[in-house]
């Protein structure tokens, strides 16, 4: 029976050492007996480039990854709003499949769309500006050809006005739009979609041109940990023990 697992949102770094360790224990539990572990962004707290990987904590998080990679699960990975530079240096590292976004699949026989989810919260029209500048590649380039520790002091302000600017917008504008979804749904066929981003994990059915499609929120890896689990019989959400 094939098995698939899904995670988003787990923002592994230094200061979080319970939750790495957690997300060690998964891999060797968990995803080990998986025959593929779907990473769907935010993997990391940030990445600031593939030449980051000449830091310990990132070169062992990679390790870790790569070593479930050898051992036969196989481990796709698509980038989120905070490790979109996450490249071929990464994905030598870690053993992964860079997948496009939206990625449309096969899942147990189900067509399946995957994504990290933030182009879904349209509403937040000052973000999707940003987004749309950062992941442009003469952005890319510029920012990649400044000193890796240039880099992570911009990040790092860039993350301090983001929190900043969380206060004053509404919880709707950072959700996901009702009719994105509906639109990205009807232009790939009605598929089953699974996203994170939002950290509201859920399972969501939306009817769309007389079609049900089943939606799944990731849930992020702040209190504890969490996955979405697949096989040909049921879908179901995972909650793991807190650290």
């Amino acid at each position: 029976m094939s098995v698939a697992l899904f995670i988003s949102d787990l923002h592994l770094c230094p200061t979080r050492p319970a939750i790495v360790r957690l997300f060690e224990d998964f891999l060797s539990r968990q995803a080990v007996q998986a025959d593929a572990l779907y990473i769907l962004g935010d993997l990391f707290e940030y990445w600031a480039g593939d030449d980051s990987l000449g830091e310990t904590f990132n070169a062992t998080i990679c390790s870790a990854l790569k070593n479930l990679a050898d051992h036969g699960t196989r481990v796709l990975f698509i980038a989120g709003n905070r490790d979109f530079l996450a490249d071929t240096g990464f994905a030598l590292a870690s053993g992964a499949q860079m997948l496009a976004e939206p990625t449309l699949t096969d899942i147990s026989g189900t067509a399946t769309l995957l994504m990290h989810g933030d182009t879904l919260c349209s509403e937040d029209v000052s973000y999707q500006d940003f987004r749309r500048t950062v992941r442009s590649a003469a952005w890319r380039a510029g920012f990649l050809a400044q000193p890796l520790a240039a880099r992570k002091a911009q990040i790092e302000a860039l993350r301090q006005k983001s929190e900043r600017e969380k206060l004053v917008k509404s919880a709707a504008s950072m959700d996901v739009n009702a009719t994105s979804v509906a639109t990205l749904l009807r232009s790939h066929g009605y598929p089953r979609l699974i996203h994170g981003h939002t950290h509201h994990p859920a399972h969501h059915t939306h009817t769309i041109d007389g079609h049900v499609c089943e939606r799944w929120v990731l849930g992020d890896w702040y209190a504890s940990g969490s996955y979405l689990a697949c096989d040909e019989i049921a879908w179901r959400a995972v909650t793991l023990p807190a650290p």
